[in-house]
């Protein structure tokens, strides 16, 4: 009975897990088809109305538009198979697509700052009407794809920096729209690459974290909201377990994490339950993938080189 209900729970699991990533994808479609139509009007409208803010923004979405579509990527190897080659699948390129992310994402602020340092000291005639109505639609846009990803970002790092990203854009549009008042009202030009630049500080702030993070997953750190000494304090208070140690906390992709520990129990008649109980609680704890080697009381090893 408890074989059945522990299988139970993880096809559970295992089916809301599907049906999770078949939602986010469908938000990823509807995400990318938005920003992509929105790139093309905004970078029209920049040309038109010689606006930097506008082209280095529909520059920075067009960025975002190849962000999405990498996340989708990362989203498809996050949940490969396993392979005689590849025994966890393909899931660790999602982490490495989130370090790209961040890394492209670095090199559009480089290219906004240049371009708003030389249009500071050469300023041109700028459409403040245009910018306004334009910028407006990209608050709508953006704010919506921000929405639709804020549920679902939580667990994942892809799509917190896609998550992140439409957020800072929503702001950012926010600064253009201003800028477009200020130059409609004043003929004041050079609020326009102050705001590029501003746009430039927005994605820094917002990527630096997500750059940090990859960094650490890719070295195979404790991947955020996971605590070693947490999580083998938790062990330790399960029935039947005297002692815990070895524990060792991994990312296999950007939304699975594994581990292995030895765990010491009191005898090997123990060794079923007490493997079903701590694996439970694992999955509760959001590590669906452990493995524990069982250690009788007097038999384990005290040495870490026997690990």
């Amino acid at each position: 009975m408890t074989h059945e209900h522990h299988h139970h729970h993880e096809g559970h699991h295992h089916h809301h897990h599907a049906h999770s990533i078949e939602r986010l994808s469908t938000i990823y479609v509807i995400a990318v088809a938005l920003n992509l139509a929105f790139v093309v009007v905004e970078a029209a409208a920049g040309f038109i109305g010689n606006s930097l803010g506008l082209l280095s923004d529909a520059g920075h979405n067009l960025s975002d538009v190849f962000s999405l579509l990498l996340a989708m990527v990362a989203l498809k190897l996050a949940s490969s198979r396993a392979t005689k080659r590849f025994t966890y699948g393909r899931r660790k390129a999602s982490v490495l697509i989130s370090l790209l992310n961040a890394i492209i994402l670095l090199v559009a602020v480089g290219a906004i700052m240049v371009e708003s340092v030389q249009k500071f000291f050469h300023p041109s005639e700028v459409n403040g009407t245009l910018i306004i109505w334009t910028a407006t639609v990209g608050i709508v846009i953006n704010g919506l794809t921000a929405w639709a990803l804020s549920r679902q970002q939580q667990h994942d790092i892809n799509t917190r920096g896609a998550f992140l990203h439409m957020l800072a854009d929503t702001l950012v549009s926010v600064g253009v729209v201003v800028s477009g008042v200020v130059i409609h009202y004043t003929g004041w030009t050079a609020i326009d690459p102050v705001i590029g630049l501003a746009i430039a500080v927005v994605i820094l702030v917002s990527t630096w974290r997500l750059l940090g993070e990859s960094l650490r997953m890719s070295a195979d750190a404790v991947p955020e909201g996971f605590d070693v000494d947490d999580i083998a304090q938790k062990i330790g208070t399960q029935e039947g377990v005297l002692d815990v140690h070895h524990v060792h906390i991994w990312p296999i992709s950007t939304t699975e994490t594994a581990l292995t520990c030895h765990v010491v129990i009191p005898d090997s008649s123990m060794l079923e339950e007490v493997t079903h109980r701590v694996k439970h609680l694992l999955e509760e704890l959001g590590i669906r993938h452990s493995t524990l080697e069982l250690e009788t009381r007097g038999s384990h090893c005290h040495d870490e080189k026997c690990c």
